[in-house]
């Protein structure tokens, strides 16, 4: 970092004078002026990105971690190569092109016809998540890789074709490890990952990216993900640990290569820079920017807004590449994303406040759903936090979101008949657990995830599993502008009109001087409490 970065403040205290804040609101931004005393957490500035990301490549392939040989020995005429690649979940929002997937993947793919590799073909690992339109596809490789390999050589894995999926083997726990029959019957597995949180790439990336549901739903279930203290400490996930264990199984059984990417936090251009800095760091200009960019938003129907949102990408920075064996390689990406996104706190407080935005990994180009709004809020949000969670137990967390009842029937249907059939019933996910067998197997569910872009018809019962952790470590949740009064019932939650109404709700508990903190994010961040 520079030395203006080495001096800047990510935790800050507010005072009288203290200007208001914003937050995200799905597609809008609300702006509150907080009491004096509370507790500000900001990102870190984005570390300075490596100049030639080629040459950082191209090292990386030649000079593996540990005593592993390097890419181009492994490499002979007539092998079978396979590339599994990230999908689009990460990183977000998606980066500026070219992306960091496309300049490896044109290294690797120069470097194997340089050794005479000809069978070669690139796979998105989708695991159960909806498949990459074609455009999507092109964007992620770029048009010249799309238009030599793309269909046939490079393609959506479909974890639900059962001729192209096998199971290796069980692993010491009785976990069955499937993967794709195409990269199990290869002469090496390359693997391309994207890393911009530690909870990306490792053991995860193929014990979980290669697989369909006879395998993941080992580790994604109540029981593992209740048993995780950290989802983003490896060394405190059970569910990463299912995938350590299903990892080394692979890895003892295939010649695999990793490739993990880091990237920094620059979420935002030269131009939108500011909503990454504290307010009372804006100058003028940057107010009236932001000024004008709501009332803009203001004045937008929400799919405009929602299609404005998701045109502009992330200017993230490429601060680290590593390639190798799956353990050493994930150990020097891990300090990379420790680095720049983890913030020391001190102490955890009573009551916690963070707006949701209108992005999560499983809506990309798509919309916020009821459902993934909690997942957001106590599954991701909740968790970024090393140590112990920023949030006392029993605490009170405030968010912001209209919490509209919409949803995308091209991309999660099944998510529709979860929350109007299901959550009707109960919340309780072992008892939700009941149906998971009949979403998984539904036969409409599994044509649109194999021949449309839906997500697996399993997903949602995932998605409301990820977010138990927090759910049962906050006492309750507030939402601050939810437009109806049914949708955060049925997750649930608490309404409030106002952040100060929420506040006041939260004196019920806490008692008339809670201590209140602010994640401000994103850019994201990491709580690193003390």
């Amino acid at each position: 970092m520079s030395d203006a970065s080495k001096s800047f403040q990510p935790v800050r205290i507010l005072h009288e004078d203290s200007p208001a804040l914003y937050l995200h609101h799905g597609e809008d931004f609300v702006t509150h002026k907080f009491p004096a005393g509370t507790r500000v957490i900001y990102a870190n500035p984005p570390m300075k990105p490596i100049d030639n990301r080629g040459a950082a490549i191209r090292y990386a392939l030649n000079h593996p971690e540990g005593d592993a040989k390097p890419l181009f020995a492994r490499l002979r005429p007539g092998m079978k190569v396979t590339i599994a690649i990230d999908d689009i979940s990460v990183p977000l929002p998606p980066m500026k092109t070219p992306d960091i997937r496309q300049e490896i993947l044109e290294i690797i793919l120069q470097m194997l016809t340089d050794h005479g590799v000809e069978d070669v073909e690139m796979i998105i690992a989708l695991a159960l998540h909806r498949r990459m339109t074609d455009a999507e596809i092109r964007r992620m490789v770029g048009p010249d890789i799309f238009r030599e390999y793309h269909p046939d050589r490079l393609y959506n894995m479909d974890a639900e074709d059962e001729e192209n999926m096998v199971i290796l083997g069980e692993t010491d726990h009785g976990e069955e490890v499937q993967i794709v029959r195409r990269a199990a019957e290869s002469d090496l597995l390359i693997y391309v990952n994207v890393n911009y949180v530690p909870m990306n790439g490792g053991f995860k990336s193929i014990g979980t990216g290669l697989a369909g549901y006879q395998g993941i739903r080992h580790h994604h279930n109540p029981k593992t993900i209740l048993a995780s203290d950290s989802y983003m400490d490896p060394e405190k996930s059970a569910l990463y640990s299912s995938n350590e264990r299903m990892g080394r199984f692979i890895n003892d059984k295939l010649d695999v290569f990793h490739i993990e990417t880091a990237l920094n936090n620059k979420m935002y251009d030269d131009t939108l820079n500011f909503l990454a800095r504290p307010e009372e760091d804006w100058s003028g200009a940057d107010e009236l920017k932001f000024r004008s960019m709501k009332w803009t938003l203001d004045a937008l129907p929400r799919p405009a807004k929602r299609a404005l949102f998701h045109k502009v990408p992330a200017d993230y920075g490429l601060i680290g590449v590593f390639a190798g064996p799956t353990e050493a390689v994930h150990e020097k990406t891990l300090e990379k994303c420790w680095q720049q996104h983890a913030v020391e706190i001190d102490g955890q407080s009573d009551v916690v406040v963070y707006g949701i935005p209108f992005e999560s990994p499983y809506n990309v180009n798509s919309i916020m759903n009821p459902l993934l709004v909690r997942v957001m809020a106590l599954g991701y949000f909740f968790n970024m936090y090393r140590g112990k969670p920023l949030i006392k137990k029993g605490g009170t967390l405030i968010i912001t979101h209209p919490c509209y009842d919409d949803f995308d029937p091209e991309h999660h249907p099944s998510y529709i008949e979860f929350f109007n059939r299901l959550l009707p019933q109960t919340r309780c996910s072992k008892t939700l657990g009941k149906w998971e067998e009949e979403f998984a197997h539904n036969p409409n569910y599994v044509e649109l995830f194999r021949r449309g872009n839906a997500y697996h018809g399993v997903h949602p019962f995932y998605m409301w599993y990820w977010a138990e952790n927090g759910q049962h470590h906050v006492g309750r949740v507030i939402v601050v502008g939810a437009e109806n009064e049914h949708v955060p019932a049925r997750l649930g939650w608490e309404t409030a009109d106002s952040i100060d109404e929420a506040i006041e709700m939260s004196r019920d508990t806490h008692g008339p001087d809670p201590s209140i903190s602010v994640m401000h994010h994103p850019p994201f961040v990491i709580a690193d409490v003390k």
